[in-house]
């Protein structure tokens, strides 16, 4: 069930998260606070459903957090609770959500939510989506100093639907959660990739010059 199905804006149950969740991910849950416990069993009465959003400023113990108003809808593929009452839990991204008001933490935190589908693009994707999946194999090949097939590893980890594949792009690749944030927050596919791309060419960029100054002069050799 999606939230189209289960009807929007809809009150959602959230779990705010140091990290991003982006749709089509999956996201692994150790819960152990007694509020995060609870929304855990009331999604698993209800529909498997939650939502998250980074915290922008705060912690994730403890409350007094600062919230992002950026978020995707969560759906709980597996739930098991341990004898002390800590959940682990496997949930997998669904979609991209907009925070429409945050309601009281009564037990747990909750918002009003809604959908926040795409942005329609006659933009030719594909092509983009293979330049980004090529640049991030080379990133990853200078990070561990191999060469391989890459490129074509990450292209069959990936989904056949080009938006969500550009969401698993984003979370595959080794840049900052910042930079995840704002490709969540993108528009549309392209200009996802081209946060993602942007990011990634900095990344190699830096690793380049790293090893240009560590590199032995004239005088060295």
């Amino acid at each position: 069930m999606t939230m189209h199905e289960h009807g929007w804006p809809r009150v959602l149950p959230m779990f705010p998260l140091s990290s991003v969740v982006l749709p089509g991910v999956a996201v692994p849950l150790h819960v152990f606070e007694p509020r995060y416990r609870a929304l855990v069993m009331t999604c698993l009465t209800d529909d498997r459903q939650f939502g998250s959003v980074l915290i922008e400023r705060g912690s994730e113990v403890g409350g007094g957090d600062v919230r992002g108003a950026t978020g995707t809808l969560v759906r709980i593929l597996d739930a098991e609770e341990t004898p002390d009452g800590r959940w682990a839990v496997v949930g997998v991204g669904v979609e991209r959500l907009r925070v429409v008001e945050w309601l009281p933490d009564d037990p747990f935190p909750r918002c009003i939510a809604e959908p926040w589908p795409d942005d329609f693009t006659e933009d030719p994707i594909k092509p983009q989506l293979r330049a980004a999946i090529d640049d991030l194999g080379r990133l990853l090949d200078a990070l561990s100093e191999d060469s391989g097939q890459r490129s074509e590893d990450l292209a069959d980890t990936l989904s056949l639907d080009a938006g969500t594949a550009t969401f698993q792009l984003a979370a595959l690749a080794p840049i900052s959660t910042l930079d995840r944030l704002e490709a969540l927050r993108a528009p549309n596919p392209v200009s996802r990739l081209a946060v993602i791309s942007g990011a990634v060419h900095e990344r190699l960029e830096t690793i380049r010059a790293l090893r240009a100054l560590e590199e032995p002069g004239p005088e060295d050799r």
